[in-house]
């Protein structure tokens, strides 16, 4: 089987899908087409003319048996760019849909993304989401989008889509070999090891992560914290704030470029914390649960279809109550002699290898 795999948007997370995907599928023959994770606003409206007119016109014009893309491949103006992909069966995965991303007063807010989101989807013949979660707050606002607009509108697309669609996560990989050697936590008496894995952007909502931090303080419970992840040049200032007042418990901050070191921190903490307002899928809250580190959850997104409520904590009142909360279930999972058992086991690759190749051999044949 010969592949084209469209990565137009190639954030680490869709770095880490296409890899696995082709790991899991090693005897297809894969050509590899991707364009950096940087100005995403002109990423996500022109990677369609940057491919199908820069340096990779002649690899998308070559024979293929199938195309997979990510939602953030503008597929339908690309399909016309480049006829010959319009006659290569194609399946398209959606890590994530703009029709869930928060609002935010710093942001310009178009209708765009969700635009290009639903003419991608329905330009593909399959389309795989790597969430339940994911796949209904798509379809959901799918329909709400159709509802707004004035007329002209045809029937029945969302059914069309939800027909069309269904569920693959993002594998994880082989984490057997991850040690907690690498990390370098300061030595002091017991403290709780709290670890915060996410992009810098204020969709992983930094102010109830400094409200969190600071309610922790404020009981004196004893803790050390390892901030994560990639910073980018538009950076909220509470990124900062945090640093700053918490400089004496940080053990790490930023990104880790090692895998390895980056595991380590993973593999080493006691809690792993998240405060996204947008997470469809969670890759580093099931690798920190596949090491050992128990997470300490929002009760939104995607996080109830895979945690049970003892992982979750309450979203509902102002931060300074979302964050008491979290606190009040990090003290009830403190005082647990054992912790709820967490199976990742449905997220390995050994266990979704056989359904990648099943959906995607059905769309080739198609």
């Amino acid at each position: 089987m010969r592949v084209l795999l469209l990565s137009a948007y190639d954030a680490q997370s869709h770095a880490q899908w296409r890899r696995a995907l082709q790991a899991m599928l090693p005897h297809w023959q894969w050509t590899e087409v991707c364009l950096p994770a940087r100005y995403f606003a002109w990423r996500v409206r022109g990677n369609s003319l940057s491919l199908a007119f820069g340096e990779h016109a002649d690899t998308l014009r070559e024979p293929y048996d199938l195309v997979v893309a990510t939602s953030m491949t503008d597929l339908s103006a690309l399909r016309g760019f480049v006829p010959e992909l319009a006659r290569i069966p194609t399946a398209v995965y959606f890590h994530e849909n703009q029709f869930a991303y928060p609002t935010s007063s710093h942001t310009h807010n178009s209708v765009e993304p969700q635009v290009l989101n639903l003419y991608t989807a329905l330009a593909a013949d399959y389309v795989l989401f790597n969430s339940h979660f994911n796949r209904r707050s798509f379809l959901q606002g799918v329909s709400a989008l159709l509802k707004k607009l004035p007329d002209l509108v045809p029937k029945g697309l969302p059914e069309r889509l939800e027909k069309n669609s269904e569920v693959l996560p993002v594998p994880l990989p082989d984490l057997t070999d991850a040690s907690a050697s690498d990390a370098c936590w300061s030595e002091q008496e017991n403290p709780l090891r709290i670890v915060w894995a996410a992009r810098w952007e204020f969709d992983k909502d930094p102010e109830l992560l400094n409200a969190i931090l600071m309610a922790l303080d404020k009981r004196n419970i004893d803790f050390r914290f390892a901030l994560l992840g990639q910073r980018f040049r538009h950076t909220p200032r509470v990124f900062d704030d945090i640093a700053q007042r918490f400089s004496d418990r940080i053990d790490q901050q930023g990104f880790v470029e090692s895998r390895a070191a980056y595991l380590s921190w993973l593999a080493s903490a006691d809690y792993i914390l998240s405060t996204a307002q947008h997470e469809f899928q969670g890759l580093a809250v099931l690798e920190a649960a596949a090491l050992g580190c128990c997470p300490l959850l929002p009760q939104r997104q995607v996080y109830p279809e895979y945690f049970t409520h003892e992982h979750l904590y309450s979203t509902t009142g102002d931060v300074a109550q979302q964050a008491e909360s979290a606190v009040d279930k990090l003290v009830a999972l403190q005082a647990m002699a054992t912790k709820p058992e967490i199976s990742v086991a449905p997220f390995a690759s050994q266990h979704l290898c056989h359904a990648y190749e099943s959906v995607l051999t059905r769309v080739a044949n198609r």
